[in-house]
């Protein structure tokens, strides 16, 4: 065998990346990792963590006024200082950050704090000149916020400049309209800001059940976001005071104080050295088999550079059953079936499985069940907003094959139902449990 200075380079210290080094240096591998920026990837230093954050305080806003009705002698005006939540949620990440940089030190795991290119199936130089080889490399470099091609789009920004504002806008508009527009169009509205989204279609979070969907865009608009449908950029002005006037297409120009982009992720893959060394590249993506192996037989990837699946417990499965089956003499595969997903809006939502129409499509039969309720909490708070739970069966089996929902906590909630649509039980199943109650989860086993 070549004489490598590692068994395991990996470019790349976020999710993914951190996981498949980790495990694989304590299956006996040398490994190192090259990581440009920080420890911890786009999740842990600017996407879920830091952006749950903000969730949290932003919901604040409402619990506040909530509280009233509870007794709480709570003023009418509350005072929201957004540099102390702004610093507070970068103050945990630099913590998360440290936290993975020692578990990789501490599994033996050499941290290289470059750039690195790949320059042949076995090689990479990092931003020094350095050349390193290995018997296999990882490529686990993940995706970055897309910005449209348009005149002005110098003067927007993305969610990774979000975390970072010296102040809160008085009004943004957001481009896009799924995950990270909605979960950031949430934050914003709670926190003061007028928000306005901004989409090239109809439709708000594709893939998502259409009743949930659209169960968030009435509360939205009900809340007073303004959404701008079948709208694509043709420019950007920005004024002499600073505000950005976008020009937008079937609809007229609106002038805000910040604009963000939210049009999706594209893969960290350019200048990467990947297509040099023969590493076939789709949109970007690297292309891989159900082992992680890309066309070249030494050079693996995961993660959000594969665009497989771009969440963040997808991207460490990846990682460990990458480790696990090439250092471990484990051979493991990842179940891409029945994934939970969430969303932080305001309020989140949850599925897995297949929607409503997924499954008509693929099974013909089936049934659906639902709970369209107000939750105990808003009833007493005065809050006219209702939650909707929403069951798809198999009709000929009864066996779950959809779970989607919309309201308080159900991320929390679905991820033990997750595990029932995952095991394949049926709503009889479900029925046959005894409902906890005063609770909203309650409304599981309660479906008519």
């Amino acid at each position: 065998m070549a004489d490598y200075d590692y068994d395991l380079f990996v470019i790349g210290a976020g999710s993914g990346g951190t996981r498949a080094s980790r495990v694989a240096a304590a299956h006996g591998a040398k490994v190192a990792v090259a990581e440009e920026y920080r420890v911890g990837g786009a999740c842990v230093i600017r996407g879920c963590v830091p952006k749950k954050l903000l969730i949290y305080g932003a919901h604040f806003a409402e619990d506040l006024k909530d509280a009233k009705r509870f007794g709480w002698q709570v003023p009418d005006q509350c005072d929201f200082d957004w540099k102390t939540l702004r610093d507070n949620v970068l103050e945990e990440v630099d913590r998360i950050n440290g936290a993975y940089t020692q578990t990789l030190e501490t599994h033996g795991v050499e941290i290289i704090h470059q750039r690195a290119t790949v320059t042949g199936p076995n090689s990479v130089r990092l931003a020094d000149g350095t050349e390193k080889t290995a018997a296999r490399i990882l490529i686990a470099v993940g995706a970055h916020p897309a910005v449209p091609d348009c005149p002005g789009a110098e003067h927007g920004i993305t969610s990774n400049e979000a975390f970072h504002l010296d102040a809160l806008p008085k009004r943004i508009l957001i481009a896009g309209a799924g995950y990270i527009a909605n979960e950031f169009a949430g934050i914003f509205h709670q926190l003061g800001s007028h928000v306005t989204i901004m989409n090239r279609t109809q439709d708000i979070l594709r893939g998502y059940d259409l009743s949930i969907r659209d169960r968030l865009l009435q509360i939205s608009m009900m809340k007073g976001l303004e959404f701008k449908f079948d709208a694509n950029f043709e420019r950007l002005d920005k004024g002499e005071d600073g505000c950005l006037t976008v020009h937008m297409s079937n609809h007229e120009p609106v002038t805000v104080d910040m604009v963000m982009f939210a049009t999706g992720r594209v893969p960290n893959t350019e200048g990467l050295g990947l297509e040099e060394a023969g590493v076939t590249l789709e949109k970007g993506a690297v292309v891989v088999d159900d082992q992680n192996r890309s066309s070249v037989e030494s050079i693996f990837a995961v993660g959000d550079v594969t665009n497989r699946v771009q969440l963040t417990p997808v991207a460490i499965r990846e990682g460990q059953a990458f480790a696990d089956t090439f250092y471990g003499d484990k051979p493991t595969t990842v179940d891409y079936t029945n994934i939970p997903a969430a969303v932080f809006s305001h309020p989140p939502m949850a599925g897995v499985g297949m929607t409503e129409s997924e499954a008509k499509q693929k099974l013909g039969s089936i049934r659906v069940y639902s709970s369209d309720f107000r939750p105990m909490k808003n009833v007493l708070a005065g809050r006219n907003e209702r939650a909707l739970y929403k069951m798809v069966c198999d009709g000929e089996t009864g066996r779950i094959v959809g779970l989607h929902m919309i309201g308080p906590d159900v991320p929390e909630i679905l991820q033990a139902a997750a595990i029932a649509v995952k095991a394949g039980l049926t709503k009889a199943q479900f029925d046959d449990t005894v409902a906890l109650h005063p609770t909203m989860a309650e409304e599981l086993v309660l479906m008519k």
